[in-house]
């Protein structure tokens, strides 16, 4: 890559396009809500589009409603180089989270343009469908209709809380496109991202090259007891069924710190029924999180769970269902992708280490298809999913730079 060494994105511009894109549901604190497939993320899609198009893109959209912006490689017969990540947010989303990795992959589309390069390869832009999950559960669901993971029926068939389907609603908005879902070569995939964590901005290192990612394990829990008056009924005689989710909280806390430092558990959503001020809760539904970056220790923790819950159940006088609902396992990133960032590190001179990433990302199903690393850059105080998540500009440009570098080292590129 001597020959691309003074090659440069430019920085700015890139920022810029991330602040225009950011005032597409633009929260009071600062932050993004354009959750999967509503109108706001059209408008982000439609914006993308545009600007891809203006930069000699051609653009396809597949029957997930992926979108693919690709710029011509010399010989075009070539699976393409790929990078992207995802528009959508979380309801309380950020500036950076998906949307950087899309914007990065378009600033390097531009930024040949303005050079003069031709790749020998073609060049693909991504934008993933429904990679928070915060709508339509399961998250990444159409990366990984793409990958295979799931069959196109079951993506389109997922729905909201409203009951409306990803397939209705990508109908809805005119992005129910044409493009078979996946079957076809990639000949490389970056995704650049945002840590989403504080490691790098504590190490003040603006690059992580991202070598493995944990699985995740999601599940869905209900709990059923009887609920009754909070003043007449004896303690010894409640079944209630939130003290049991307060329980099955702890448990997996519990869990996740005895398989420390790489474990994590999380119970995020609990809804309570009747939800009342003097009613014993009769029924609980929760959401657990479970993550590692070993699959053998993946299931001793879902076996704790199993085990953890049967006990806490079987000592209040609960019933239980416990169901997983989302899984997928350890991801270890393709060796020659890894060693391309790595060598646009060293061209670029930035401090950098290896890391784990601890979120799920498209990357990670993509994975399964093709050749696949991922490049992070610090976030401040490693806040993600809220919105005052934020980057500081070095930053953005420094992952950017890499982001070309690694993609001409598999593009292949004519001054």
């Amino acid at each position: 890559m001597s020959d691309s060494k003074n090659l440069s994105i430019d920085g700015q511009r890139l920022w810029d396009s991330l602040m225009e894109m950011a005032k597409i549901g633009a929260t009071e604190k600062g932050g993004c809500c354009r959750l999967a497939l509503t109108d706001l993320d059209k408008e982000g899609r439609d914006l993308f589009v545009r600007w891809c198009e203006a930069a000699g893109c051609t653009v396809r959209v597949d029957k997930m409603g992926n979108i693919f912006a690709r710029r011509a490689g010399r010989d075009d017969s070539l699976a393409p180089v790929v990078t992207g990540s995802h528009l959508d947010t979380q309801p309380t989303g950020g500036r950076f989270d998906g949307v950087y990795g899309v914007l990065a992959g378009l600033e390097v589309v531009r930024s040949l343009n303005d050079l003069g390069y031709e790749t020998e390869r073609p060049i693909e832009v991504v934008v993933w469908t429904n990679e928070e999950g915060s709508r339509f559960a399961p998250a990444m669901v159409a990366s990984g209709v793409f990958s295979g993971a799931f069959d196109l029926d079951f993506g389109l068939s997922r729905s909201d809380e409203e009951g409306r389907t990803i397939g209705e609603e990508l109908s809805r908005i005119g992005y129910a496109g044409d493009l078979e879902v996946g079957g076809r070569d990639l000949h490389a995939y970056f995704e650049a991202h945002i840590e989403q964590g504080p490691i790098l901005e504590n190490e003040e290192k603006p690059i992580g090259v991202v070598t493995d990612a944990q699985g995740v394990r999601w599940y869905e829990l209900t709990l059923k007891g009887v609920e009754s008056h909070a003043g007449p009924t004896p303690m010894p005689l409640r079944k209630d069924a939130l003290l049991g989710a307060a329980r099955v909280v702890s448990l997996v806390n519990k869990i996740a710190l005895d398989f420390a430092p790489k474990a994590c558990g999380t119970c995020g959503m609990l809804n309570v029924f009747p939800n009342s001020r003097n009613v014993i809760p009769g029924q609980v539904f929760l959401t657990i999180d479970l993550r590692h970056p070993d699959l053998a220790t993946q299931d001793q923790m879902e076996q704790r769970l199993h085990e953890g819950i049967a006990e806490i159940a079987e000592e209040i006088g609960l019933e239980r269902e416990l169901e997983r609902i989302f899984c997928y396992a350890p991801v270890h990133f393709d060796e020659s992708c890894v060693k391309a960032v790595r060598a646009a590190v060293d061209d670029c001179g930035y401090p950098v280490r290896d890391m784990v990433s601890g979120a799920g990302h498209d990357a990670c199903y993509v994975a399964r298809v093709a050749p696949t690393s991922m490049i992070f850059i610090p976030c401040i105080g490693g806040i993600s999913h809220n919105e005052i998540e934020d980057a500081k500009p070095e930053w953005v440009t420094a992952g950017g730079q890499v982001l070309l570098r690694a993609m001409l080292d598999k593009a292949g590129h004519l001054a």
